[in-house]
Parts: C-alpha cells; structure tokens; sequence
C-alpha cells in the first residue's frame, strides 16, 4: 500500500470514527460528487465495517449542475423534490448520521445569473428547513469534510504543474485534518481539549458584547444573556460525540439578533453558489444588514442577503487565531470550510441552538424570542486578518482584551 493509500484509509476512518462517531446499526447518508468515487467508497467501505445499519449515498456531478442553470427553465429552478426532504428528515428523526464530502469547483456557476442560482437557493433552503433545523439543534450527528478534485486543485495551485495539482491539494487537506499525524484519533481528541480551554474561559466571562477593530471592520456584537460558546466537538441528542467540521480551529456563538452595529470588511474571498465574492463590506444598524458593496460578485452578495427576512441578520460570531494553523499554510483554499478555520468568521442567516442554554429544546419560535436568528440559509464568510483587536465587553461596560493583533489575548 503507498503512503498516498494509507493516508486516504486514515482520513477515511477518522471521518467515520470522529466525524460522524458511527455507531453499531446507525444509519449514514452522505453527500459526495461522482469525481471522488473512489474516496467515497472508501467511506463507505469503513462505514460498515463501523457497524452501518445502512450507507445511502447521495451523488452529485457539477457538469449537471451547471447544465441545469444554463438550460432548465427559469420556474424549475424554485422546485426541490418534496420526497428528497421528507426522507433526510425521517432519517434524522430515527438517529441518522450525515457526511457531506465537498469538493465542488469554486466558480461552478461563474456567469450564470444570479437571480437563477437565487431561486434554487431559497428553494432548497425553504424544502430543507427543519432538516436543517435538526442538525443545527445537534438532534442528530453530522459532519463536513472534503475531498481533492482537479478543477479545486487547479483553482488553489494554479502554478503548480497539472500533474501534481490535485496531489497537493490533498496533502493540505491530511496535512489541516491531522492524518499527517501517527494517530489522527488522539490528535483530534487533544485538539479538542485545546479549544475548550478557550470555550471555558469565554463562558466564565459572559461578555455582554464584543468589539471589534481592524481595517475596514469596526463592529459591535451584543451577546444573549444566557449565550453559550462552543468548539470543536458536539453532542447530539443521544449523548454521542461527533465533530461538525474537519478541519476546524474556532470557537463560536451566536449574536443577539438585534444587536449588531457597524461597519465589516471581508479578508478572504468567499466561495457561494459556485460564484467567487470578493472584497465586500456589509453595514449593519439594530442587527440588520443595510448597506452592502463589493469589488466582486455583488449581485450574488445582495441575492444571498435578500434569501429571506433572515439573512439580513447574523447568526454566528466565531473566533479563530490569525496564527492557526490552516493560516500559517499560506494556502488560500477558496472554500469556507477552510478558510474560515485561517480567520475570524461571522456567518449570515441562521443561528445555532445549542448557543444559548436550554436552545436544543426549544422550538424555532422559542429561540427567535430569545434573540437567535431564523432563516432558511447560512453563510459564513471571513474578516479576521493580522491586524485586528476585539474586546468583550463587561456588564458594567469595562472592556478586556480577547484578540491584540489577529491572535488570543489571554
């Protein structure tokens, strides 16, 4: 077997193993493109050799993608299939786990307008809300990973020979999930322990807001009273862990829905919809987005906020050191999955449950009158950069250093 083959077997059972934490007779469903087969199968295999009651693979190919915005008809695009949500909600419901394996070229839909993309967007998003809605509650285990294509790899190493473009891009996906380590498992298990260091701290704190200061950004973010933050590693309603994204660095929250004011300015380019927004800044008053401009994919910027009432607001503030590791690469992966483990992150739409006490039980009505967020969509995307400070906030307005200069304070 070659080092290329055993790295693949490591990250394929890591992703089984802590990713989702399979369990004996659990259903898995996983979402994949047709350009990584091999890997899938793979998955797969180590899935039933987990237990697997069953693997139900779902497959996309971003050739038919794209043909389907270029051709179908503008009303189809605001069709989703009512038996494809009905059955990933019944398979959450009865303790199913799911993994989506990324690996999409990041300008897929790179000319095609955005009110098309738009439509199938809020489409989806309004056919797959409480599917959604129960991963977001931690109700059942899930987890992102990604795996190397050539149209990816091409967009991150372009001056890299052909040949050896997708082979690099692999190397920083094992290198950023740790199986470049003699064992990816314990290394994850320390990693976590790692972040909740910081998680403890913050929780004992309870800033009442964040201030944040950088060029371009100067931001405030109130805080729920009974805010909680989390990193690495959840729990879902069964008591079982499992790991959301791998990779991931942060450390997050969620904001009071009404209580963002300010100015932000992107870092990192943001990959949406198979479009490319880069340069942006959103203007925020009483927690709603009201100004919105960018040096690039600006329609695509202003179709995502207008999605629903929702997505004119936040829901997740997340922390991450400028000197993490995935920044330290130096690689600019052009997928937020990535990139926003390189920087602090803020994400449109959504809020996570599991950020305020009490939120896994509530309904999303209980959670909106507590201040969290409702929307069909979230979108992270990226401000954090070298230069950026944030203070919290205490209760009697004293403010305490979190980030000097990109990186932790404490």
């Amino acid at each position: 077997m070659t080092n290329f083959q055993k790295s693949l077997e490591k990250y394929a059972d890591l992703a089984v193993r802590v990713g989702v934490n399979l369990q004996p007779n659990q259903n898995l469903t996983i979402n994949a493109s047709i350009e990584v087969v091999d890997f899938v199968r793979l998955v797969v295999k180590k899935a039933y050799e987990a237990g697997a009651r069953n693997v139900y693979v779902e497959w996309s190919d971003d050739v038919i993608t794209r043909t389907r915005f270029e051709l179908a008809s503008e009303e189809s695009l605001s069709d989703y299939p009512e038996w494809k949500a009905r059955g990933l909600e019944t398979l959450a419901e009865n303790d199913g786990a799911f993994m989506s394996i990324i690996s999409s070229d990041p300008d897929l839909l790179s000319g095609i307008d955005p009110k098309r993309i738009a439509a199938s967007t809020k489409a989806a998003g309004m056919a797959l809300s409480k599917y959604r809605n129960y991963l977001q509650a931690d109700k059942a285990s899930w987890s992102v990973i990604a795996a190397a294509s050539k149209k990816w790899a091409e967009k991150v190493f372009p001056n890299e020979h052909e040949d050896k473009q997708v082979e690099k891009l692999w190397e920083a996906i094992f290198r950023t999930t740790r199986v470049d380590q003699e064992d990816p498992v314990t290394a994850w298990n320390q990693h976590n322990d790692n972040l909740h260091t910081k998680v403890d701290y913050l929780n004992n704190k309870k800033y009442k807001k964040l201030h944040y200061k950088a060029t371009g950004t100067d931001l405030t973010i109130e805080l729920h009273e009974t805010h909680t933050w989390v990193g690495a590693g959840s729990e879902n309603e069964k008591g079982n862990f499992f790991m959301a994204n791998m990779p991931t660095e942060e450390v997050f929250t969620v904001p009071l829905r009404n209580g963002v004011n300010g100015i932000v300015k992107s870092t990192k380019p943001l990959s949406y919809s198979g479009n490319l927004i880069d340069n942006f800044s959103l203007t925020f008053e009483n927690g709603r987005i009201v100004s919105v401009q960018a040096e690039k994919g600006e329609e695509v910027l202003k179709q995502l906020v207008e999605t629903d009432e929702g997505s004119h607001y936040l829901g997740e503030i997340a922390l991450v050191a400028h000197d993490s590791p995935i920044s330290q690469s130096g690689i600019l992966f052009y997928n937020t999955l990535f990139d926003e483990n390189a920087s602090n992150h803020l994400a449109i739409g959504n809020g996570y449950a599991f950020c305020v006490e009490g939120g896994k039980k509530m309904s999303r009505e209980e959670l909106e009158k507590v201040g969290v967020n409702s929307s069909i969509t979230h979108v992270d995307f990226m401000i954090g950069s070298a230069d950026m400070n944030i203070d919290g906030i205490r209760e009697d307005g004293t403010a305490e250093a979190i980030f000097r200069n990109g990186t932790w304070a404490f």
